[in-house]
């Protein structure tokens, strides 16, 4: 009988764990030559693909249409996150100092940051405060990053 109920606290268990899923995932599409990302149900919410014309990477929503795109900044040793239109909306670089990648807004003030977990083997995401956000791992049962708010 014992056996009976460990069984099934062992599969609620794990019932449990594939209930709560992460906010989205990050697939490479080797056909099409592209990340595409998707939310917790597998929906396709959009994309992005490297320009080789501009030399920068573009995201697109579901639909095709281009959101923004990234380009490294050489001059001032950092990747910039502009509109479609242009205009910047973040920047990142790393931070030797701190050992970690930080992201800035367009007037350049600390919004968060990113840092690798080597005790769990994932990058953990933190907003400006250090307090933790989300979670970022490389699935390789499903060949595939997720992300996890927490």
């Amino acid at each position: 009988m014992k056996t009976v109920r460990m069984f099934f606290v062992i599969l609620f268990a794990v019932y449990a764990m594939s209930v709560t899923a992460q906010s989205y995932t990050e697939k490479w599409n080797s056909f099409y030559k592209r990340t595409e990302y998707f939310d917790s149900k597998g929906k396709l919410q959009g994309w992005k693909k490297y320009n080789d014309f501009y030399k920068r990477m573009e995201y697109f929503d579901r639909n095709g249409k281009m959101q923004r795109y990234e380009k490294a900044n050489d001059y001032y040793n950092r990747t910039e996150t502009k509109d479609k239109n242009g205009k910047i909306e973040s920047t990142r670089n790393y931070n030797d100092f701190y050992k970690r990648e930080d992201f800035k807004d367009k007037n350049g003030r600390l919004i968060g940051y990113k840092k690798w977990n080597e005790f769990y083997k994932r990058y953990d995401i933190f907003d400006k405060n250090g307090k933790l956000m989300g979670i970022y791992k490389y699935n390789d049962f499903y060949d595939r990053w997720e992300y996890t708010e927490k």
